[in-house]
């Protein structure tokens, strides 16, 4: 175990009792700044989008070219999936996130079903991220800056919460799967790399036809 992986999660219930489960110096900075990150990409993505409500002419700031559009994008029916703009959840998503990742920091310990609905909440937001990657590249044509931000911000989320849940028993595994577990613990960062790497190929590939342009 490197001395990165050993500050991501605190023993297994097993071995530190039924009690409430901590967390690791990195995993519980991880959760405070990807949440920041994520609440100030929500904050503009928000701000832009009222200012194009307010006026429908309006040109938000990463409005790059045809394919980096943030406006292209605020404007279709995919941004505002539950009658109100996807940013809104970011807000709450995001800040709920920093406020336990504080919380870790200043020394908090939850129980276990808090862990778990850490874990569902995180992946319901990397299955709707990946609809709207999916929506953004084939459906609507075109990207948006923060909202990359914000994809990238809860895959990383996803991945730690996942690999801490595993690692503590919050989500129980057997003998075999732990054997899997460390050695994911030992390279943490190979996943959310070749994670992003993949989804950058799919945007490169999506949108060849102008970036060949541009070479």
């Amino acid at each position: 175990m490197t001395a990165t992986t050993a500050h991501l999660s605190r023993p297994a219930p097993d071995a530190a009792g039924p009690g409430p489960i901590g967390a690791g110096r990195a995993l519980a900075l991880l959760l405070f700044l990807g949440g920041l990150v994520g609440l100030a990409a929500s904050a503009v993505l928000t701000f832009d989008k009222l200012r194009i409500l307010e006026n429908p002419s309006y040109v938000p700031s990463c409005n790059i070219n045809p394919i980096i559009s943030c406006g292209s994008v605020m404007r279709t029916e995919e941004a505002a999936v539950f009658g109100f703009p996807n940013s809104l959840l970011g807000l709450a998503a995001f800040g709920a996130l920093a406020a336990v990742g504080a919380g870790l920091l200043a020394g908090a310990a939850y129980r276990r079903w808090f862990w778990l609905g850490l874990q569902a909440g995180t992946t319901l937001g990397i299955v709707f991220t990946h609809w709207l990657i999916d929506q953004s590249l084939y459906g609507i044509g075109a990207l948006c800056p923060y909202c990359m931000v914000v994809w990238a911000t809860t895959v990383v989320l996803f991945w730690y919460t996942t690999l801490h849940n595993l690692r503590t028993g919050v989500i129980p595994v057997g003998p075999r799967m732990r054997t899997v577990v460390r050695e994911a613990a030992r390279y943490h960062w190979a996943l959310p790399v070749l994670w992003a790497a993949v989804i950058a190929l799919m945007v490169l590939n999506r949108f060849w036809y102008y970036w060949s342009t541009l070479l």
